[in-house]
């Protein structure tokens, strides 16, 4: 199990309302871990995610998938106001690359 759950994606920011470093995980965004230090925070967060999958299999509900091992294919469809699809077309028409490669750039 604990292998598992190390799989997720974890990080640690600092909370200037809580004066707290905060544990999140990605895959779980509705839970955190207040602590005084990021170890603290980090080690919180790891746990609460690992005994809130444990409930979550105990009662058979869907697990979260782990998202840095999901496939990916590399698209996704992106829905603009016709003017900035115009203003971007035009972009790459005028540096002379496809609109798919200005807008990879634009989000890189």
């Amino acid at each position: 199990m604990a292998n598992f759950v190390d799989h997720y994606a974890y990080r640690v920011i600092w909370s200037e309302e809580d004066q707290e470093h905060v544990g999140l995980c990605t895959e779980f965004p509705s839970l955190s871990w207040l602590a005084d230090s990021p170890e603290a925070a980090l080690s919180g967060i790891r746990q609460l995610v690992s005994d809130c999958v444990e409930d979550m299999q105990a009662n058979n509900e869907t697990i979260p998938e782990v998202i840095s091992t999901k496939q990916y294919s590399g698209k996704f469809m992106v829905r603009i106001p016709p003017e900035t699809h115009r203003l971007l077309a035009m972009q790459a028409a005028e540096s002379g690359i496809s609109l798919n490669r200005l807008v990879a750039s634009k989000l890189q």
